[in-house]
């Protein structure tokens, strides 16, 4: 672990190298994610079946791409009762969240005595990335599918990575088929992305491109915006914990190891406290906890390279460095956290009390972990069910309404020197004084 004190003479410095460490924007990774988008563009299956090959091991034909019916009932089959109940647990929570964020259409009367409003349709085919690798997301599955079905989303297209023979988690599988995917691909990585936004012969385009995902998945949605629509730049794990002397170090240092512990390595964990004993108390506790973790050698590249222990004067200073790093997740372990918590505007989700660790958000408390990560948070909300609908402003005149607007659409014309514009309005009314 890093560690940082208030009292150290570089200690700006330090705060900036901190936060300084984010993948999102490697020009490296960049550079090399353009050269798969392109192969995808040129090439299409070609380049899914290469790009499989090379990255996942896995030989795969452009017919086998695509998860077959058989699969689909094999992973049900695996799936034990614990497994189902918690998917379904899960789902619930999600489920019930959601519905409460969907948009409804409305209309009102404006200045003119015209009818404006809003109607809200679901798109109607939608692409998800669902990460797997060394850690096959099955919650993600949930936290992303099921808002595309409860918007009314009548396609739903998962991509996700397989292994080296080619299949994919059976968990993640049905709790995918389970949450109401309609098509799923034995594909990962930035050429998934490039897959679901530009088409293949084998995977139709998509409208709007959702997930979470590795450095090249983040890139790789970042560049293609524009050619579709995309939800935010969900990237590594992020937390950072605000503890004061009053939080139970073994539960900081917890909940660092467990958002350390997703293997990409560029996962960026941070403690922010006041307390000097409660800066010590947590790295003696990581130092136990983490010789007892199964994925200790994942979290401790990630500790090395992006793990922050720092020491702030005061609770104010420690929001206002939380606001400037604007972390993935915000665990605020602090007397009177949720005061404190309302002058923090830039997390992703924030979590009060010594009660409410990450990982609840992670799985089952309800709100999609899809999250903002690398600082994307100053400027991106998590995913919620609204994202996956389209929004259609409606508006309609009759003749008293247009007659009461013409003078202010006569004046802008004017001013902006299109006649047309003010012409359009004007013959409406000419034509219907005639049919009086």
């Amino acid at each position: 672990m890093n560690i940082i004190r208030h009292t150290d003479p570089d200690f700006s410095e330090r705060v900036a190298l901190a936060g300084a460490a984010s993948s999102l924007f490697d020009p490296g990774i960049e550079e090399r994610t353009r050269v798969i988008l392109a192969d995808v563009a040129a090439r299409g299956d070609a380049a899914l079946v290469e790009l499989t090959a090379r990255f996942d091991g896995a030989q795969v034909s452009a017919d086998g791409l695509a998860v077959t019916q058989a699969e689909y009932l094999a992973a049900s089959l695996k799936a034990d009762p614990g497994l189902r109940a918690a998917v379904t647990e899960a789902a619930r929570n999600i489920e019930k969240f959601s519905r409460k964020s969907l948009r409804k259409n409305w209309s009102a009367k404006n200045s003119h005595g015209a009818t404006v409003g809003e109607k809200f349709d679901a798109f109607a085919r939608v692409g998800i990335y669902i990460p797997g690798g060394t850690a096959p997301l099955v919650s993600t599955a949930l936290m992303t599918i099921v808002l595309a079905r409860v918007a009314g989303c009548r396609e739903i297209v998962v991509c996700t990575p397989c292994g080296a023979d080619g299949s994919i988690n059976p968990a993640l599988l049905f709790a995918a088929r389970m949450a109401g995917a309609t098509e799923i691909y034995r594909v990962g990585g930035a050429q998934a992305i490039a897959a679901m936004a530009g088409g293949t012969p084998t995977i139709r385009r998509v409208q709007k491109v959702f997930g979470p995902g590795n450095a090249y998945v983040v890139a790789a949605k970042r560049l293609l915006f524009g050619h579709v629509a995309v939800d935010l730049l969900p990237g590594p794990s992020e937390v950072l914990v605000i503890a004061d002397d009053t939080a139970e170090p073994g539960f900081a240092a917890a909940d660092l190891l467990a958002q350390a512990e997703h293997g990409s390595g560029h996962e960026r964990v941070w403690l922010v406290t006041t307390s000097a004993k409660m800066l010590q108390a947590v790295e003696k506790e990581i130092a136990r906890q983490l010789p007892l973790l199964a994925r200790r050698e994942h979290i401790q590249r990630a500790l090395d390279a992006n793990g922050w222990l720092i020491q702030v004067k005061t609770l104010e200073d420690a929001v206002t460095l939380t606001n400037r790093l604007a972390p993935e997740h915000c665990e605020v372990m602090t007397k009177g956290a949720a005061k404190l918590a309302e002058k923090i505007v830039t997390a992703g989700a924030i979590f009060l009390g010594s009660l409410s660790p990450t990982v609840l958000g992670d799985y089952v408390a309800g709100p999609s972990h899809t999250l903002p990560t690398g600082g994307a948070g100053a400027s991106f909300a998590g995913l919620t069910v609204d994202q996956f609908q389209r929004r259609t402003s409606v508006v309609e005149y009759n003749r008293a309404a247009i007659k009461k607007a013409l003078p202010a659409v006569r004046k802008f014309a004017e001013v902006e020197g299109l006649s047309a514009h003010g012409r359009s309005a004007e013959v409406r009314l000419v034509k219907a004084g005639r049919k009086a």
